[in-house]
């Protein structure tokens, strides 16, 4: 028998072994100053291509007065104890019905996080005799919350709609023995990737096909569709979402999160979430911040129209320099490039250093061995000059990493890692 921690020493995962190198400065980094394009990182002035503040909202002067009415009036613990138990409010009522009406649904429901929020709420919505079918590129909070269903689940391959057809019929004949029923979940878009999910074509096979369709449109929120109501209203299929859910921390610049159903459904979830009902109610410096927000997402169009004229230029200005940007169709612009994990991190240090360019990194596992991914947020606080200097940073250090440049600076990183 071994002690329970010699593993977790001797393997810190495929993650964790570059923490000497990394932590710091490519994990766990401090951006500081005011929520903006424009931040300090070590000091310096970056461009911060890595915030979710899609439509600027987090430094705005009449957002920041409700936050500090709200803390100033009620602190930061009021309402006390679990929405079941004492910390049930008006405003947290006034909150679930706005959100709903926004989404189209009959009603919704409040989440502390997003993360744990739509694991519970997979967890609840299916039984041992149910099946998932659910899309292999999820976020990790619907493959941990798929984790907990101790019934049968399958994954279909990312947007394919073929592969999901004969993940139906296979959950299907499993249906039929046990009685249950089929719960698809999908995302209104990859967060990675910025593919918006196959919404439309999901919602064409309950024609032929019975399921229940989960969307996880975090990022599609505030983002996408006439009003912003997101991933199914601009595909045009908001009605046929079973159960939505959306997270405050991107497009709303907050924390919480809400499921979006039919009045039956919020019902059985209200009492079945547990995630929730042994969880103290999500505090009124953000139920208020967030009907705020939610005033200004529906209010102020122009926030989003200023966010899509900066991810068009941006996109667009990738893709005429020949930068491999994917299929992506939302507001999150992945540009991928050939390298070791070594040349990523030397090409970031680039990055930040001499050129005042902040964004994330994204390398395996998260993508295949020989990938980087950098990943970029565009909002609607940026500027054309930012645009404009970020392509041109993004020009050169695409000429270092191809002519070895990176990959002479990496070498002493590369060979002390052992790689």
């Amino acid at each position: 028998m071994r002690d329970l921690f010699d593993r977790i020493i001797e393997n810190k995962g495929p993650l964790g072994r570059w923490a000497s190198q990394a932590e710091g400065y490519f994990v766990f980094p401090k951006l500081e100053g005011p929520i903006s394009n424009r931040m300090k990182f070590q000091g310096k002035d970056v461009i911060t291509w890595s915030i979710n503040d899609y439509l600027g909202l987090a430094n705005l002067p009449e957002i920041k007065q409700v936050d500090a009415d709200a803390a100033l009036e009620h602190g930061a613990a009021f309402p006390m104890g679990a929405r079941m138990m004492s910390g049930h409010t008006d405003y947290h009522e006034q909150l679930e019905q706005e959100l709903a009406a926004f989404v189209n649904k009959e009603a919704s429901y409040l989440l502390n996080f997003g993360y744990q929020g739509i694991m519970s709420a997979i967890d609840a919505l299916v039984s041992k005799d149910d099946i998932i079918v659910y899309d292999v590129d999820s976020h990790a909070c619907i493959i941990d919350g798929v984790r907990l269903h101790v019934g049968k689940r399958f994954t279909f391959k990312h947007n394919d709609i073929d592969s999901l057809e004969k993940n139906l019929e296979r959950a299907t004949k499993l249906a039929e023995q046990t009685g249950g029923g089929i719960l698809v979940i999908s995302e209104g878009v990859f967060g990675m990737r910025g593919e918006q999910g196959k919404l439309r074509e999901i919602v064409a096979l309950k024609e032929k096909y019975s399921f229940r369709l989960l969307v996880d449109d975090a990022h599609g929120f505030g983002t996408l569709g006439k009003t912003g109501a997101g991933a199914g209203e601009e595909q045009g299929v908001q009605d046929d979402i079973d159960v939505y859910f959306a997270t405050f921390a991107k497009s709303m610049a907050g924390i919480g999160a809400f499921l979006a159903a039919d009045q039956e459904i919020i019902d059985y979830l209200k009492y079945n979430l547990r995630s929730q009902m042994f969880a103290k109610s999500l505090p009124m410096i953000y139920v208020k911040g967030a009907l705020k927000r939610l005033d200004m997402l529906r209010s102020m169009p122009q926030l989003k129209e200023k966010l899509w004229e900066n991810v068009n230029a941006l996109q667009n200005g990738l893709k005429e320099r020949g930068f491999d940007i994917g299929t992506t169709s939302s507001c999150v612009t992945p540009v991928y490039l050939n390298g070791s994990i070594p040349e990523a991190m030397a090409l970031v240090k680039d990055l930040r250093e001499n050129y005042g360019i902040f964004c994330s990194i994204v390398v395996y596992p998260v993508i295949p061995k020989g990938l980087i991914l950098l990943r970029m947020i565009p909002t609607a606080t940026h500027t054309m000059e930012d645009i404009a200097v970020t392509l041109d940073a993004f020009s050169s250090i695409r000429e270092r990493l191809e002519n070895g440049t990176y990959k002479r600076l990496s070498a002493a990183v590369a060979a002390a890692m052992g790689e």
